[in-house]
């Protein structure tokens, strides 16, 4: 068993990405959990992820406050507390913390090629 203390997960920058703190909590250099990455993003109010579209897929669920995720094609849903979404491999997406209040998001991934990413 491999247990990562919160006060221990390493923090990282994700790019495109401004008002989000963000921390790993499995996999990706937290862990030898080689299967998934998961990371904790604390959205302050006005937080953003600038429209960007990965090559591997994302599972979001909002542990707390809520988050607005809009797609390039102007689609936009409203995620609060333990509303969760798929984002598909290139399927381009903004989210932002349209609130005044912090939000905290769970990401889920498959392994990253680089832990910085």
């Amino acid at each position: 068993m491999q247990v990562v203390p919160f006060a221990k997960a390493p923090p990282y920058d994700a790019p495109k990405h401004t008002g989000v703190k963000a921390v790993r909590l499995q996999g990706g250099g937290a862990s030898a959990a080689g299967f998934c990455m998961v990371g904790l993003s604390t959205y302050e109010p006005g937080g953003r992820a600038e429209m960007d579209a990965g090559a591997q897929p994302k599972i979001y669920v909002v542990l707390s406050g809520q988050i607005a995720i809009t797609l390039a094609n102007g689609e936009r849903s409203m995620l609060g507390p333990y509303d969760s979404c798929l984002i598909e491999a290139y399927e381009s997406r903004e989210v932002c913390n349209p609130f005044t209040t912090d939000a905290l998001m769970l990401i889920v991934t498959p392994p990253m090629a680089s832990p910085d990413r």
